[in-house]
């Protein structure tokens, strides 16, 4: 039983979104080792990558109303005062984004920054440049998410990147959404950006890797006590 249970604890389970696509490798590699026998092996390690991307690990939240939590995994590659996208609605004047990029070895699943209620869910097309760039935030395809909180509204920006070409969201506007929630999911590399209202203050570093659910991207209160954390 201590066997399976750390066997069990060790693998990691893979997202729902990703069972067609894993399949379908799978089914890949049989075809072509029917064909030619060491492609089979070829097409294996290509499916255990796929499973591997759409991986869907437990994460530890920390439940505190004054923290923002990493929405993805990767690395931090902006952090700077900038004009909202308008789909958001946030206004015009400059607030604090915080880009976090991921590349095809990280995990993909997004997940809620701040507690609060989703406010509207705005999708708009575009390109598909490198999503590590700068310009990627208003010329490629995103959708947008703007939260209540309780310091105000935030927004939260799924972006497409060079090889991603299909954003998913599952949430739904009017709904609650707790700190670490899976809310979606970018196939093939992205990048996420959180718009911070006054008062909040970046507690991450350029280039730092921040972890999805876990990681303390921003703060909007300092000097506090112990952090209560939901597993999920």
């Amino acid at each position: 039983m201590s066997l399976f249970n750390t066997v069990r604890n060790t693998i990691v389970p893979v997202h729902k979104e990703g069972y067609p696509f894993v399949a379908a490798f799978f089914v890949a590699s049989l075809v072509l080792g029917w064909i030619f026998k060491p492609l089979f092996w070829i097409g294996m390690i290509f499916t255990l990558w796929c499973a591997y991307f759409f991986r869907d690990p437990e994460r530890v939240t920390p439940q505190d109303d004054d923290l923002v939590i990493s929405p993805a995994d990767g690395k931090v590659s902006a952090i700077q005062m900038v004009t909202p996208p308008a789909e958001l609605n946030l206004g015009s004047e400059p607030m604090l984004r915080i880009s976090v990029f991921m590349n095809v070895l990280n995990c993909h699943v997004n997940r809620a920054p701040m507690h609060g209620r989703i406010v509207s869910i705005n999708y708009r097309s575009g390109s598909f440049v490198n999503a590590e760039l700068d310009k990627a935030s208003e010329d490629n395809e995103r959708n947008g998410l703007v939260i209540e909180t309780g310091h105000g509204q935030i927004g939260v920006v799924q972006i497409a990147g060079l090889v991603a070409r299909r954003i998913l969201c599952w949430a739904n506007p009017n709904e609650p959404v707790d700190a670490g929630e899976r809310f979606g999911l970018i196939r093939f590399g992205s990048r996420l950006d959180v718009f911070l209202p006054a008062g909040a203050a970046p507690r991450v570093s350029l280039g730092q890797t921040a972890v999805a659910g876990e990681t303390v991207i921003a703060e909007f209160a300092s000097a506090k006590g112990p952090v209560i954390s939901r597993r999920s």
